[in-house]
Formats: structure tokens, C-alpha cells, sequence
């Protein structure tokens, strides 16, 4: 499975028409339903029902979606830790909030944080 068959299958996901998710890849009709054939081949599943006039997603394709976004999210998360740590960030700080927490605190607790570490994104 390559990136680019997961790209393939998101544009006919959200288009349910292979014509015009070529269009909005930029490729030919051709290329992409090959791609689609080969991801549904290594999945061992049906992705899509096709007919001359509709194409939908299958119970396994509704499922796969499901997930594609995912991996794509993940892939930019990595992409942007790579590129913080190329950038001289060596760690990250993630929060959680909840609705009883004020902007003020909030705004106080990221200062001091900063404060004693300067490093942390």
C-alpha cells in the first residue's frame, strides 16, 4: 500500500466519480482506477461498487475511510516534529482542557511554562 493509493481513494471517496477525482489529482482517469484496483487487490476487499452510472462506497470502503484520514493526520504530526526538532524544539507539550478552566489561567499556565522551558513547544 502506497500513500498514493490512499490519496487515489480519498478523491473517490469524497467525489464518487472516478473522472472527476482525476480531475482533482490531476491524473487520467486510467491511472487512477489502476491505482484503486491495486489498493483494493492489497486489501483483499471491494473499496467501491461501480456501475456506468454511480460509484459507491462499499461497507469496507465506508470502514476504510473511517481510518485514511487518520493516517494522513499522523504523517503530518510526524512531518511537523521533524521539522520542530530540525528547527532546535526538543519536546512538545500537549494539553488537555476542560470546560471549567479560564482564558486566564490558561493564558498564566503557558507563560510559566514557557518560562521554565523555553525549549518545549
Amino acid at each position: 500500500m502506497e500513500l498514493r493509493h490512499l490519496r487515489c481513494f480519498l478523491a473517490v471517496a469524497d467525489e464518487l466519480h472516478f473522472a472527476r477525482a482525476a480531475e482533482r489529482l490531476h491524473i487520467e482517469q486510467s491511472p487512477l482506477s489502476r491505482a484503486i484496483k491495486e489498493l483494493e487487490e492489497d486489501l483483499g476487499v471491494r473499496l467501491f461498487n461501480r456501475t456506468t452510472r454511480s460509484t459507491r462506497l462499499t461497507r469496507a470502503g465506508q470502514l476504510f475511510l473511517d481510518h485514511v484520514p487518520r493516517i494522513f493526520t499522523a504523517l503530518d504530526q510526524a512531518r511537523g516534529s521533524v521539522q520542530a526538532a530540525a528547527a532546535g524544539f526538543h519536546d512538545q507539550l500537549r494539553l488537555a482542557l476542560s470546560d471549567g478552566i479560564t482564558p486566564p489561567r490558561l493564558t498564566a499556565l503557558l507563560a510559566q511554562c514557557r518560562e521554565e522551558e523555553p525549549q518545549v513547544d
